[in-house]
């Protein structure tokens, strides 16, 4: 097991800070940070979060997943690399591309 976690449904306003200090407990925390609009710079709801050592990622998974912060229910799991996550298929209707047939005709 990797060392990196992904955590999702943060709430807008937890801080990389605030995210580290809560997964501190449960290890020694290498890296942290919450991920943001860069345009808006608002949070997305999810960050990263990178343990020492795989026995401290697997004991803060056991221990947050399913947790509540701020109101919000969080989801901590191993982080994935990008190419390992399903990719959007444009090709299928209803997927980003405008010019396939719809329920709705032009009249």
């Amino acid at each position: 097991m990797a060392s990196k976690l992904y955590v999702g449904g943060l709430p807008y306003s937890t801080t990389t800070q605030e995210l580290q200090d809560l997964f501190a407990a449960h290890g020694t925390v290498s890296y942290a940070n919450v991920i943001t609009d860069r345009d808006t710079g608002r949070s997305k709801g999810f960050g990263f979060v990178e343990f020492e050592s795989a026995d401290e990622a697997k004991e803060a998974i056991k221990a947050l997943d399913g947790s509540e912060l701020g109101g919000r229910k969080i989801v901590v799991n191993e982080a994935r690399p990008r190419e390992d996550r399903p990719r959007n298929d444009r090709s299928r209707p209803g997927n980003g591309d405008f010019n396939q047939s719809s329920s709705f005709r032009q009249r």
